[in-house]
């Protein structure tokens, strides 16, 4: 029986295609190519005057890559709002590979001690491909992105990958762009060098917050 492995996944990612599950439960994976895909440009990054002032309050720790595992578990768990997930077994074990050798990062809202919030993806020279995230208290999940974006930026990424538009992303600047045009973006990233670690992060996020567009 063929084993997909976390390499094969890399290589997937630099092709421009990404893996989903029919369900958690599935146990075979569809590989994705869409003729539009989602992108959220950095330079055009949209914080609402609201959120801003609850990322400068500084109500939740946050953290990077502490519980990346946990992360993927709670975006994998079901909610009134996401009756269904696209997670499944194969996903957790290859992202966490993925992550253990240093190509895959979480942001991670605490409170309390507790994790309540955040987000993970997969990042291969500027380019960061947004998985999945998830909000246990009000705002999390726009907190962690917030703090992701302003990262990303100072690291000298140049493209965010959301693989689809929704509703929520678009409220921050995210667009559709065509295949075509993804894939120069794409490769124009992977040619170059970033480390997703070496930020300062709190002169990130000031930068971000003093000079997005509202």
């Amino acid at each position: 029986m063929f084993t997909l492995s976390a390499p094969l996944l890399l290589r997937a990612y630099a092709a421009g295609i990404f893996p989903m599950a029919e369900s958690a439960d599935s146990k075979e994976l569809h590989w994705f190519d869409p003729e539009r895909r989602g992108v959220l440009p950095l330079d055009r990054f949209h914080v609402a005057r609201s959120l801003r002032k609850t990322v400068r309050r500084g109500l939740f720790e946050m953290r990077f890559d502490s519980a990346f595992r946990t992360v993927m578990e709670l975006c994998a768990e079901t909610t009134d709002d996401r009756p269904k997930t696209w997670i499944n077994e194969d996903i957790v074990r290859l992202y966490t590979e993925l992550h253990q050798a240093g190509f895959a990062h979480s942001v991670e809202c605490w409170l309390d001690g507790r994790l309540v919030g955040g987000l993970y993806g997969v990042s291969i020279g500027a380019a960061y491909f947004g998985e999945s995230m998830f909000s246990r208290e009000t705002d999390a999940s726009k907190v962690a992105l917030v703090h992701l974006v302003a990262r990303l930026r100072a690291a000298g990424f140049t493209l965010l990958d959301t693989q689809f538009v929704t509703d929520h992303l678009s409220h921050f600047g995210a667009e559709e762009i065509p295949r075509a045009e993804y894939h120069r973006r794409l490769n124009d990233a992977l040619e170059r060098t970033t480390r997703f670690a070496a930020v300062d992060q709190a002169q990130a996020v000031a930068a971000l917050l003093d000079g997005a567009p509202l």
